[in-house]
C-alpha cells in the first residue's frame, strides 16, 4: 500500500496486522481518483477540498486525498487495532494538522451532536456486510454535511445490492475485481 500521487507519491502505508481491516487496494483507488479528476458528470476538485473519510481503517483513501491538496479530512474509525496505524499514517506523512480522527462508531456518529462541517467529498467505505448505507445517506442528507456540488462515493462488494434514499442519484458506478465503486450526489 502506498500514496499513488501528490506531495507524498510513492511513500508506503503501514497495514494492520489482522485481517479485519480490509484495506483499499492501490488499483481502485487510483481508479476512484481517475474518474474523479476525469468525469464530465460531476465537478470536483480535490485540491482545497474537505473530504470525510467514514470507516476509515488505515486511512488510504483520506491520506491520497492530502496528499494530492485536500485542505483537510476527518476520519472516523473506532477499531482500535486500525486507529494505532492511522495515526502512525498520518503522524508519518505529517498531516496531523490538516486532519482530524474521530474515535466513534460511524453510526454513533451521526446519533450525536458533532462539530457540523460541510464537505465537497464523503467516502464511505464499510465492511462488506455491513447493510446499513442507506441510514447513512439519509443522515448526511438530513445533517446537510454535504456541500452543494459534493459527491459522495461508496466502496462496496460487487454483488452488494443497495437500497439508496430517493434523493440519493447515482452518478457513476464502476466494478473493479470484487468492488464496486459508486458515485453518487444529493437532490
Amino acid at each position: 500500500m502506498r500514496i499513488i500521487s501528490g506531495k507524498n507519491k510513492g511513500r508506503k502505508l503501514l497495514l494492520p496486522s489482522d485481517k479485519i481491516t480490509r484495506p483499499l487496494k492501490d488499483l481502485t483507488k487510483e481508479s476512484i481518483f481517475n474518474i474523479i479528476n476525469h468525469s464530465k458528470k460531476f465537478e470536483l476538485d480535490i485540491k482545497n477540498s474537505l473530504v470525510l473519510d467514514l470507516f476509515s481503517g488505515m486511512g488510504s483513501f483520506g491520506l491520497e486525498c492530502l496528499s494530492r491538496g485536500a485542505l483537510n479530512v476527518t476520519f472516523i474509525e473506532n477499531y482500535k487495532k486500525a486507529l494505532i496505524i492511522l495515526k502512525k499514517n498520518i503522524t508519518n506523512l505529517d498531516f496531523n494538522n490538516k486532519s482530524q480522527i474521530i474515535e466513534k462508531n460511524v453510526f454513533d456518529y451521526f446519533n450525536h451532536n458533532f462539530q457540523q462541517k460541510v464537505y465537497d467529498l464523503i467516502f464511505i467505505d464499510p465492511p462488506y456486510k455491513e447493510k446499513k448505507i442507506k441510514f447513512l445517506i439519509e443522515n448526511i442528507f438530513k445533517n446537510k454535511i454535504l456541500k452543494k456540488n459534493g459527491i459522495i462515493i461508496i466502496h462496496r462488494h460487487k454483488n452488494e445490492n443497495d437500497n439508496f434514499v430517493k434523493n440519493f442519484e447515482i452518478i457513476e458506478k464502476k466494478i473493479y475485481g470484487i468492488s464496486k465503486i459508486i458515485i453518487g450526489k444529493l437532490k
